[in-house]
């Protein structure tokens, strides 16, 4: 039986977590058709996009209300996940979707649940933590 020493069991963790981190990470996944929503990837263009807001373009919050309550990006509305396939009628097929949450994890599970549903303008911008500026209220 192999001798485990606390530097191996560091190595261990340390590889199992960026393997976690590389396996979770869903930033900038676009459904079939949200291509064109890829140049708001990056944090500065989305702030651009949501100082010159487009119609066709919607940002979606998919954290607990509880979450977005204590700030949220300025224009984002709120679906959070629990609720979204209940409230589909209020989300246009023909939009463009931006979606984000905590970490990127519960907006790629959302898009894939739409994308079963018809659903193929979107994109997962991922972690609310990218956004650099000041939140939003309610």
């Amino acid at each position: 039986m192999p001798k485990i020493t606390m530097w191996n069991l560091i190595k261990t963790v340390v590889i199992f977590s960026i393997f976690f981190l590389l396996a979770s990470c869903h930033e900038g996944y676009v459904s079939k058709d949200g291509e064109p929503l890829k140049k708001y990837i990056e944090p500065t263009a989305l702030k651009t996009l949501v100082e010159n807001p487009d119609d066709n373009i919607w940002l979606i919050d998919v954290r607990p209300a509880s979450s977005y309550n204590k700030g949220f990006i300025p224009g984002a509305r709120s679906f959070p996940s629990s609720t979204i396939l209940n409230r589909l009628d209020e989300l246009p097929k023909e939009k463009y979707l931006i979606f984000y949450c905590e970490t990127g994890g519960r907006a790629q599970r959302v898009i894939k649940k739409l994308e079963e549903k018809g659903y193929t303008k979107m994109m997962n911008w991922g972690g609310s933590g990218r956004w650099e500026w000041e939140f939003e209220k309610p």
